[in-house]
């Protein structure tokens, strides 16, 4: 593709799949979190090429900078992959307002602040740019003791549909992927401590079984192509039917 593309959280899970698929395909790819040596080893495992920054994304005032140095740097900014994003399972009655907004602010207004800063740039491209944004099955149905992150992936479908129409007209296109349950080191750690809620999520599945991390960056691969440019606004479930399960 030789696309510029920007990948939040890109040094593990769904964020490092995706990196590596699209720096195989040929793109220039930058990751960003908040752990350097993590972001070192990750830049490592994609390839030659891949740059990476040190990014907390909960502090509004290295956005900026951070965009305005790709740009700097590479010319363009051609996608961006809003990835990067916390959870945290308590019951409702034990989540503090600090617990909620903390969550708020990784998932869903660094997501609004990192993509205005972005569409600063792509708006005046020649070739202008796609934005896709992570969302979750937590907001395709309710989901027991994770009312923050809820919250914060419903507001994310939102904002993706809001953006699309708006955006639509600059030549942006602005889509989400929706992952199911799927095999990473944070799906895990939730899983495998429950039991009960693994064999529901596997029996309310009709494939039966948890996707790869490989599923959702080809998802995202897909939207960011030219192949996907006529589609805007859309989320995309990758879940093996889990939303429409019974």
């Amino acid at each position: 593709m030789n696309k510029v593309i920007i990948i939040t959280g890109g040094s593990s899970g769904l964020g490092l799949a995706t990196a590596q698929l699209l720096h195989r395909q040929g793109n220039k790819v930058i990751i960003t979190g908040r752990d350097f040596e993590k972001l070192q080893q990750a830049a490592s495992l994609i390839g030659e090429g891949c740059a990476y920054f040190a990014l907390d994304m909960v502090n509004e005032t290295e956005i900026a900078p951070f965009v305005a140095g790709i740009i700097q740097k590479y010319g363009q900014i051609d996608a961006l992959v809003n990835n990067a994003g916390i959870n945290s399972k308590k019951p409702f009655l034990d989540v503090t307002n600090e617990d909620f907004e903390n969550i708020m602010k990784v998932n869903t207004t660094s997501v609004f602040t990192l993509t205005r800063e972005v569409v600063r740039y792509m708006e005046n491209q020649e070739s202008r740019g796609t934005v896709v944004n992570i969302s979750s099955m937590a907001a395709q149905y309710g989901i027991p003791y994770v009312i923050a992150y809820t919250a914060s992936k419903t507001a994310i479908e939102g904002m993706t549909r809001a953006l699309a129409v708006e955006l639509g007209p600059k030549g942006i296109r602005v889509n989400a992927v929706a992952p199911g349950f799927i095999k990473t080191p944070m799906s895990a750690k939730a899983l495998d401590s429950d039991p009960d809620r693994k064999n529901k999520v596997l029996s309310r599945t009709p494939m039966g079984i948890l996707g790869e991390p490989i599923d959702i960056a080809n998802a995202i691969s897909f939207l960011i192509s030219d192949a996907a440019k006529f589609i805007n606004g859309v989320i995309l479930k990758v879940d093996g039917g889990n939303s429409i399960g019974f």
